[in-house]
């Protein structure tokens, strides 16, 4: 009788102690939580959108924040003339940046392969555009928009060719 009490008691010790083990160590993770803990972004807006309201506004602002025009009225330079303007052209080529980002993200991205370096790019071309801005570089800034329109050009033949034709067809 007294052995089986003790193999009771090495029994009862023995279950609590697993109990107890069991309650201190990590849970394990299952693929319910670890998609919980993926960062959830807002796409509600999708790549035309972001193209139209975004990137297509802020570029067309550096595009025309660069360079010069020679025409019948005479020669005229593009580039911002005060501080003020400079930081102007500077915050659009900030959202330059930030929509190479925006575009590279789940939801958004066609693939993985050359829309992720021309997300890349755009975001390159877009820091390039801020620095020359915050140093005021004339040269540097127009090199930059040119990038930047390498950069779309080669994207919209890849992914939207038509992008590219719709100016043929206007008289």
């Amino acid at each position: 009788m007294q052995k089986l009490a003790r193999t009771s008691t090495y029994a009862t010790l023995l279950i609590l102690l697993s109990g107890l083990l069991a309650a201190c160590s990590a849970p394990e993770e299952t693929a319910a939580d670890a998609s919980s803990d993926a960062p959830a972004y807002n796409t509600h807006l999708d790549v035309q959108q972001i193209m139209a309201l975004v990137l297509e506004p802020a570029s067309d602002i550096l595009w025309d924040s660069g360079g010069w025009v020679l025409d019948a009225a005479g020669y005229e330079e593009l580039y911002p003339t005060t501080d003020e303007g400079w930081d102007y052209v500077r915050a659009q080529a900030a959202i330059v940046v930030e929509s190479g980002n925006m575009l590279a993200l789940p939801g958004r991205a066609e693939d993985n392969d050359a829309w992720m370096i021309y997300a890349e790019g755009l975001s390159s071309a877009g820091v390039l555009a801020m620095e020359a801005a915050a140093a005021q570089n004339e040269e540097d800034f127009f090199q930059a928009g040119a990038q930047l329109y390498s950069v779309c050009t080669a994207c919209h033949q890849a992914y939207n060719p038509d992008i590219n034709n719709r100016f043929d067809n206007e008289d």
